[in-house]
């Protein structure tokens, strides 16, 4: 039961830490609520006309190619620097099977014409 109260104390200690700060924040802040900073903004500029907008789905496919990618790459930076110790021939050979799924996930998507930007 010790393990559980170690993290029932560091649960509490995190709520507690975001309740202070929280409360020191609502206390410190300046507080001047007018009609123009309680107005709906886009980068600094005022809305204009309506609130929907149809917008590229191009767009999300380029933002999950770069997470997959990017998450690709997290796992073979690791593998690469530990590569020089004796890991053996499975290592290896595991390394090439998620490197070709890449490869052939990059070729489909290729194929597909989704890399293009026109």
């Amino acid at each position: 039961m010790d393990g559980y109260l170690v993290v029932a104390a560091v649960v509490l200690a995190g709520v507690a830490l975001v309740a202070a700060a929280m409360g020191a924040r609502r206390l410190l802040a300046p507080s001047d609520p007018v009609a123009g900073k309680l107005t709906t903004y886009e980068s600094g500029v005022d809305p204009v006309g309506e609130g929907w907008q149809q917008g590229s789905v191009r767009y999300l496919v380029f933002t999950l190619l770069y997470v997959i990618f990017a998450v690709d790459a997290v796992y073979l930076f690791p593998w690469a620097l530990v590569v020089r110790t004796d890991l053996g021939v499975a290592s290896l050979v595991e390394m090439a099977i998620f490197i070709g799924v890449l490869v052939v996930a990059l070729l489909h998507v290729w194929r597909r014409g989704l890399l293009r930007w026109w």
